[in-house]
């Protein structure tokens, strides 16, 4: 059974600046943190895989001093403003604020009609994938899916660790799947791990080298709502029309890797 894996953010929504920076800044303004991140500071953020990886960082910024935080209380510190944060991206996910890319809905019920299996593998916390999901593709269809997300492993993305967990437990083989990614660190994680991957441009992504990727769009097209894909690179000539469709995804299966894994 192939099986076709997505990340979690920028890929089911655009989720980054719309949902996890105004998280970010909604706990840090609710727990009395000093700190706010601006789109420039949270683009740099955003190279660090996990939540409370990028939390963590506060404390080699110039702001550290500023955070009253004792050296030993910083793992649970960092535990109260993830969790504080995860809670208000959830409400925020809940509230509609972020739709689903184009495409997403709709690949995902075409998959799953062939018989593919359908994975989730993010450096996000699960509850925060979960909510996602749900809402970029209704719960119906977001029940038909193994997700892998946050802690399930200890080094996070560009480590392979969570895409090879991910094949474990799908019980497959690294050719029988392909992962959708919108991040250089994303891609190079499924890379390690052997994997091909179609990679849909994000915000803060778009100007990132996706070099090695079977294909490259702006987002998997919706006819329906009158959004076609643009290609920004096709080095296997799948040669997609205004959609990728699950056709696509089969051609990528069966041409050879661009790149080597770790």
């Amino acid at each position: 059974m192939p099986a076709l894996i997505f990340d979690c953010d920028g890929v089911l929504a655009d989720t980054e600046v719309d949902g996890h920076l105004r998280a970010f800044n909604e706990m840090f303004t609710q727990l009395g943190v000093p700190v706010q991140w601006s789109l420039e500071d949270y683009a740099q953020k955003v190279r660090i895989g996990g939540g409370k990886e990028r939390l963590a960082s506060l404390f080699s910024d110039p702001v550290a001093d500023q955070l009253g935080v004792a050296e030993e209380d910083r793992a649970e510190t960092v535990a109260l403003w993830h969790r504080t944060k995860t809670e208000i991206y959830t409400r925020l996910v809940a509230d509609g604020l972020m739709p689903a890319r184009p495409g997403i809905a709709r690949i995902v019920a075409e998959a799953h009609a062939a018989g593919w299996a359908l994975a989730m593998a993010s450096t996000s916390a699960e509850a925060s994938v979960r909510a996602v999901l749900e809402h970029a593709v209704g719960p119906q269809q977001a029940a038909a899916f193994r997700i892998f997300a946050g802690d399930a492993v200890k080094n996070k993305k560009p480590a392979p660790d969570i895409y090879l967990l991910a094949l474990d437990q799908l019980g497959i083989d690294a050719n029988a799947a392909v992962v959708v990614e919108d991040s250089e660190n994303g891609m190079r994680a499924a890379h390690a791990a052997g994997l091909r991957t179609i990679v849909t441009t994000s915000t803060l992504t778009h100007d990132e080298n996706f070099e090695g990727a079977s294909l490259v769009v702006d987002c998997l097209g919706s006819t329906a709502t009158g959004v076609p894909l643009q290609v920004a690179s096709d080095p296997l000539e799948i040669a997609p029309h205004a959609e990728v469709r699950l056709t696509d995804i089969q051609k990528v299966l069966e041409q050879p890797l661009l790149h080597r894994g770790a």
